[in-house]
């Protein structure tokens, strides 16, 4: 999972791209990024890091220009290095730098078809740059640098592009282009303000970043759809490819994206808190005479989850973990080591809420459970009489294949057992999850019933379609062991 933005402004957009970048830094914190264009010059900084470790102010000084664009990564393939920090860049046709969250599913063919038919050579192991050269072939092709040859482009890498993606590039002589994979798996929304020189225009994954920025907030990006902003803040877009079946990740409301976002005019807040409601509901169906004293966040993503939840069964919410705020979220820490490390650094109970108490600890899924089973000791240490734990998502049985970076299949907990041998190996004594028809229910609330999501880590089932071999392809490049022999290479 990434974090992109673009802006183009009536001044210098810089300091801009900074900010936003830092309101989605919880989307990466292994790099980081930001290219900036000023007539025919072209700059870009980026580096391993979190935001403020990347740019400093000598480095923001480089930055001119008002248009601009900036990432947040974590890997989801590849190498970890800093060659794998985005944006890219490409100086054939125009000068183009391209930033993506996202993953694509045919990246090897279209590796390939980039080297043996477009004669473009791929220098990273990213799939990002993958995307940039077949966007920059597709414009090249088209013979002109206008908005309606770009977005003629954005068609191209449609037809030729598998997976799940957003994007945005800075292209030099026209301005900022975006765009959208045609099932809309991975978020992006357009945002617009009124500034002193005339109108300004901004994209990014989540409408927090607009918010912060003061644009307001026009829509999502449509699946498929194309955007050209040019240099003077002019809007074009149109649908670049035939509407496909739209599925928005699930996950991003589960976990990824910040409560206070809008994703599809779904309110993150709103659905976590749907889905508490939900669990809640399906507790007092299976466990009517519950014994539950307590009900207690695994913090920061269950928070609205559980207090909902402890309304429906109508016992106590409480804070029972304390959170170091300067440790990066433990699921995108590169290996299990220091994922396991992390969790002790990362959480410290509140023993006086634990004491004697049947609690219910509630998290937003369980992934590894590496975390999960450290948590409940945590809790039993701190003196609780029982321990349960409650997911607001189902159980990740399957790999997501669309940009986040969950673990190869035999890593994931819940592979090949039952909620029964999951409770056992975690420790807890009783585990419930979510059903993932009430939570897909719960995300969709009663203003979009029925609407489908790509759900594929729970379900199996990849809207996109998958070739043979391509699980066995991702082992290779998922598992804990396969990247820390590329980090012992490296």
């Amino acid at each position: 999972m990434c974090g992109i933005v673009g802006i183009v402004g009536t001044s210098e957009v810089a300091p801009a791209l900074y900010d936003g970048l830092t309101v989605l830094q919880h989307r990466g914190q292994d790099a980081a990024g930001i290219a900036t264009a000023s007539g025919t010059r072209l700059r870009v900084h980026k580096g391993n890091g979190l935001v403020r470790e990347v740019f400093d102010a000598q480095a923001m000084e480089l930055l001119g220009g008002n248009i601009g664009i900036g990432h947040c990564r974590y890997p989801t393939a590849g190498s970890e290095g800093s060659d794998e920090a985005q944006p890219f860049y490409v100086n054939s046709p125009y000068g183009i730098a391209l930033a993506h969250n996202g993953n694509l599913i045919n990246t090897d063919a279209l590796r390939r078809e980039v080297f043996e038919t477009d004669r473009r050579n791929i220098n990273t192991e990213s799939d990002s740059e993958v995307l940039l050269n077949v966007f920059a072939h597709e414009l090249d092709r088209q013979r002109a640098l206008t908005p309606e040859a770009a977005l003629a482009a954005v068609e191209g890498l449609h037809r030729r592009a598998r997976g799940g993606y957003a994007a945005v590039a800075l292209v030099l002589g026209l301005g900022l282009v975006a765009f959208r994979d045609p099932n809309g798996i991975r978020p992006l929304v357009l945002g617009r303000r009124e500034s002193d020189g005339g109108v300004e225009y901004a994209v990014a994954s989540e409408s927090v970043a607009l918010d912060i920025l003061g644009f307001e907030h026009l829509r999502d990006v449509a699946p498929g759809e194309g955007l050209v902003i040019t240099a003077d803040g002019e809007l074009h877009h149109c649908a670049c490819a035939a509407p496909g079946e739209s599925a928005p990740c699930i996950f991003e409301y589960v976990y990824f994206a910040r409560p206070d976002s809008m994703i599809e005019n779904i309110s993150v807040h709103k659905a976590r808190m749907r889905m508490g409601v939900t669990l809640g509901e399906k507790i007092l169906r299976e466990r009517p005479d519950h014994d539950i004293d307590v009900v207690i966040p695994i913090p920061d993503t269950s928070r609205d989850s559980a207090m909902e939840l402890a309304h429906v069964l109508g016992v106590k919410y409480r804070e029972g973990f304390i959170k170091n705020r300067y440790v990066g979220r433990t699921f995108i820490m590169p290996g299990q080591g220091e994922r396991a490390k992390s969790v002790k650094r990362k959480l410290n109970p509140i023993p006086l809420e634990f004491r004697n108490r049947v609690v219910l600890l509630v998290d937003d899924s369980i992934v590894r459970g590496t975390t999960s089973k450290q948590i409940v000791q945590m809790a039993r240490d701190a003196g609780a009489r029982k321990v349960y734990l409650a997911s607001a998502a189902p159980p990740v049985r399957h790999p997501n294949i669309y940009g986040i970076d969950m673990p190869s299949v035999e890593e994931l907990v819940a592979n090949g057992r039952s909620e029964e041998e999951i409770q056992e190996l975690l420790g807890c004594d009783w585990l419930i999850y979510q059903d993932l028809a009430d939570l897909e229910a719960a995300v969709a609330g009663h203003k979009f019933p029925g609407k489908r999501f790509d759900s594929s880590c729970f379900s199996g089932e990849y809207v996109t379609g998958i070739e043979p071999g391509y699980f066995e392809r991702l082992q290779q490049l998922r598992s804990d062991d396969a990247k820390n022999k590329r980090r012992a290479g490296a």
